[in-house]
């Protein structure tokens, strides 16, 4: 498969960066963002739009049966190091790879499968790098955690925690610098948002209106802590920019449909000039932080509750029926078809040679 090289390529002549206010003058004409609501965005049922719902059905089912296979690799021993699954979570990629244009750029931590799959990365070359094999996305040198697709503008997959956030503000200044209405799609975890460089990347964002929409995904556990017992103000995450006055906003972020009107609104303000925006999607992950988590912090049947009542897979495939815009037998034909997708990429991550030996000098500064 053609893979293609992570050097982003310049698009339009540089421009000058904006050049930040003085602090006193910034001061005077700096205003306090709107207090947004207290209540999660929730999208509504007016207007259903048909084939925009088997889309996100379809992307969604795609990205929870990619993870249950690659779950299945790992426990086979076919993926080695680290593997952070993404089931429970589809809906929030999806939903905001639906409210941007295909140049905007996305960059997220070490739970970044879903991400790749949602941005259009090849399943073969995601699963292949998963194992290790030369028809990978890294060559098979980066695993789970680190791969990236210039074309696709996905910058990784970090496995630092909170490590992608100042990347993600650098792509935004790139974006301004250069003069080019694109914004950076920078998520991160709510565990990730008590490190110290997330507030310096708030700070130079908020400093130079810097077109960067920052997605909280905050599935309640980090790596095994609650929230609450983690993050002072944990049910209010998204008011973390208030101190550099930007604005933000809750999320029901198992709900696809949300998260679609929640991101057209912060990818708009971004994009408008008016700098940066915090969502908080309010979501959960289903399975271990990691393939080796047994999730013990919290009880079996939470787990079952929520995937009863809030899976977003479901709730979509709820709204297909009611609207009579897909019967059982379509939904079963796409799950196949899905299957069938997720079976290739699984056979071509066995199949796919294991990279040379001469691969170990290539990728690397060499400074002699």
């Amino acid at each position: 498969m053609a893979r293609t090289k992570p050097t982003p390529k310049s698009r339009s002549k540089s421009k000058s960066p904006v050049k930040p206010k003085s602090a006193k003058s910034a001061a005077k004409k700096a205003r306090a963002p709107k207090t947004p609501s207290k209540r999660a965005a929730k999208s509504t049922t007016t207007g259903f739009d048909a084939k925009k719902a088997l889309h996100f059905y379809r992307e969604m089912l795609l990205i929870r049966r990619f993870e249950e296979k690659a779950g299945q690799l790992y426990g086979m021993g076919l993926i080695g190091g680290f593997c952070h699954l993404y089931i429970g979570e589809e809906a929030v990629i999806t939903g905001m790879k639906a409210a941007v244009i295909d140049d905007d750029s996305f960059v997220t931590s070490y739970r970044d499968h879903g991400h790749m799959l949602a941005c259009g990365m090849d399943p073969n070359g995601v699963m292949a790098e998963l194992t290790g094999r030369e028809g990978g996305y890294s060559r098979g040198k980066g695993g789970s955690m680190h791969m990236f697709s210039a074309e696709k503008n996905f910058y990784g997959g970090h496995g630092i925690v909170g490590g992608q956030v100042p990347i993600g503000t650098g792509l935004g200044f790139a974006f301004q610098y250069r003069g080019e209405k694109r914004v950076s799609l920078t998520f991160l975890g709510d565990g990730a948002l008590n490190q110290g460089q997330v507030y310096e990347s708030f700070n130079m964002a908020a400093l130079w209106k810097l077109p960067v929409v920052y997605v909280i995904e905050n599935n309640e556990y980090a790596m095994g802590t609650a929230v609450d017992r983690a993050a002072a103000s944990g049910s209010a995450l998204y008011l973390r920019g208030e101190a550099y006055g930007i604005p933000g906003m809750p999320v029901d972020g198992m709900d696809v449909f949300a998260v679609e009107e929640a991101g057209k609104q912060a990818v708009d303000h971004a994009r408008s000039g008016k700098g940066p925006f915090i969502l908080e999607m309010k979501t959960y992950r289903y399975r271990g932080h990691s393939m080796s988590d047994p999730a013990k912090y919290r009880t079996k049947e939470e787990v079952d509750k929520v995937k009863h009542e809030k899976d977003p897979i479901a709730h979509v495939r709820q709204l297909l029926l009611k609207h009579k815009a897909a019967d059982e037998a379509a939904l079963k034909n796409i799950d196949r078809e899905v299957k069938e997708i997720v079976a290739e990429a699984a056979e071509f991550s066995r199949t796919s040679p294991e990279p040379a030996a001469s691969e170990l000098y290539t990728d690397i500064l060499d400074e002699s």
